[in-house]
């Protein structure tokens, strides 16, 4: 029998079977996200950490859930390669690995939040396929709190690990500036994640956090208390074209250029609240400038999120130029420069992030 053909072109089957099987692979990693997120919820991982190895049973009594359901969730864990199961036993542990993956909220490998706002992205879907194509978007502020929460949690960890220690110093005289005091505003700052670990590390400088998401403010704010620095940071609620202050020596975004509307009008607008040496640091999602380039785990995780909260937000603020999280460095240059700096390097990198700084 002749092999099957779509449009007069012959199906390898080889191909095919290797195609399905990636298939089945990714079916059951998107059915097994939401699992991720109960388990954090439920503080499953966290008990399985500290307790295991464990019998679902032993889990169910310690995290006041039932058996059934612990059951499958551990054997879901385990046929992923995120929950160890030893079959002499029948019981289930996590390795040093799998808990700095699921359970350290601490670890810079603690990637839950992105599983978290997955989830909620997904709440927008019928919303995001209805504007496929009307062009219409949708702005952070109306996005599930699963998106805002599950972002933080998904960069904390590595801003935790990076900011003071590699790229503060990579600015050139900026840690000197800062130690001595200096005038801050961290736009985009979202939950004020980054504005609570500047406060902390330079205590005699001063620090504006800045979004147009009020919510988001009202959480940084009480995070802030929390930390006992609410006293080095005031708090603004406004967009990054018209945030007040001037004689800043440095302004921050942190994964948030992108997502904005009129980056051009932004760029031009942080120019204007520069001091005459002050700096733009701009922390952006790691994408080389070519799209075949950027064809890998992490360019992928970053285009699907791109599509459902980056590219939606950009599009809703009017979207000119709509950027994406892998707008690249070359594309990122041109819209800084078009909005009036005249110096943009790329002070340092990580896998996940570009650091770059601009100046006048």
């Amino acid at each position: 029998m002749a092999p099957p053909t779509i449009a007069d072109e012959p199906i390898d089957e080889e191909k095919l079977d290797k195609l399905v099987g990636m298939a089945v692979n990714e079916l059951g990693a998107a059915y097994y996200a939401p699992l991720i997120v109960i388990g954090d919820r439920l503080g499953l991982y966290e008990a399985l950490s500290d307790g295991g190895p464990l019998t679902p049973v032993e889990l169910a009594e310690r995290t006041d859930t039932v058996e059934p359901y612990v059951n499958e969730w551990l054997a879901a864990g385990a046929a992923g390669g995120y929950v160890t199961y030893d079959s002499e036993t029948g019981r289930y542990s996590l390795t040093p690995e799998q808990a700095a993956l699921l359970a350290d909220e601490d670890s810079p490998a603690f990637l839950v939040g992105g599983f978290q706002g997955l989830m909620g992205y997904q709440k927008r879907l019928s919303e995001i396929e209805a504007d496929f194509r009307t062009g219409e978007g949708v702005g952070w502020h109306e996005q599930d709190e699963d998106v805002c929460h599950g972002t933080e949690r998904f960069y904390r960890p590595s801003y935790e690990t990076n900011f003071i220690d590699e790229w503060i110093p990579a600015l050139d005289g900026m840690d000197a500036k800062l130690t001595a005091g200096a005038r801050v505003a961290d736009v985009g700052c979202g939950h004020g994640a980054s504005t609570i670990i500047m406060a902390e590390a330079y205590p005699g400088s001063e620090f504006v956090a800045i979004d147009y998401h009020d919510h988001s403010i009202e959480v940084a704010r009480k995070r802030a208390e929390e930390a006992g620095v609410a006293d080095r940071i005031s708090f603004e609620v406004a967009t990054a074209k018209e945030y007040n202050g001037t004689d800043y020596d440095l302004v921050m975004m942190f994964d948030a250029y992108h997502d904005m509307g009129d980056p051009v009008g932004v760029a031009s607008h942080v120019r204007e609240t520069l001091a005459d040496d002050g700096v733009w640091m701009l922390v952006e999602p790691f994408a080389n400038d070519r799209i075949e380039d950027n064809l890998n785990p992490v360019g992928r995780a970053f285009y699907c999120a791109s599509t459902m909260a980056c590219v939606p937000n950009s599009l809703n603020q009017g979207g000119d130029p709509v950027l994406g999280a892998q707008a690249g460095e070359a594309r990122l240059r041109e819209v800084i420069t078009e909005g009036g700096f005249t110096s943009v390097r790329r002070a340092t990198e990580t896998p996940f992030n570009l650091v770059l700084e601009a100046r006048s």
